[in-house]
């Protein structure tokens, strides 16, 4: 008879998925009216992987791995790497040019919404830029003199008590 694990390294944390082979006797001792922590204590594992193999074995009849619900993801680890890296390189990029670029370099066709999604994701946030009214002609005029008469003007002169280079305008 097998003896109970005393390590408590062997018997904590997350580990690989059991095989069907080990699946297969958790469901034996079951259907011998084993109870779950005998089950456990004979195959040396824990009493929740027993409990959890038991409980999707009796509505579905199998102990096969199902497959994950919901759609797969569209962009692989390399395509999120490329990602990132181009919105480092130039974050000033349209959603749309990224998507462009992406087709181009990794192959990968989506559209501007999936990398705006990926980006917010990552941790990417952005803002629309404040707009700001264009100078027009007359008006570019009118600043001109302005500034041509205080280019004399430095930042200590008006704000004192601030250390900063003497830079003229």
């Amino acid at each position: 008879m097998q003896t109970a694990s005393t390590n408590i390294g062997e018997r904590m944390g997350r580990s690989q998925e059991l095989s069907d082979s080990k699946r297969g006797p958790v469901i034996g001792g079951h259907l011998c009216n084993k109870s779950i922590r005998d089950i456990s204590w004979l195959l040396n594992i824990p009493r929740s992987t027993v409990r959890g193999i038991i409980t999707k074995w009796k509505p579905l009849g199998t102990t096969a791995t199902q497959p994950p619900s919901g759609r797969p993801r569209h962009m692989t680890g390399r395509g999120q790497r490329m990602l990132k890296r181009t919105v480092r390189r130039s974050h000033q990029l349209s959603a749309e040019s990224i998507a462009k670029d992406l087709q181009t370099w990794c192959g990968l066709q989506m559209s501007p919404t999936t990398v705006r999604r990926e980006l917010h994701g990552m941790g990417f946030h952005w803002r629309a830029a404040a707009s700001k009214p264009s100078i027009t002609k007359c008006n570019a005029k009118r600043r001109m003199p302005w500034c041509k008469a205080r280019h004399h003007w430095t930042l200590e002169r008006y704000l004192p008590g601030c250390i900063v280079p003497s830079v003229k305008f």
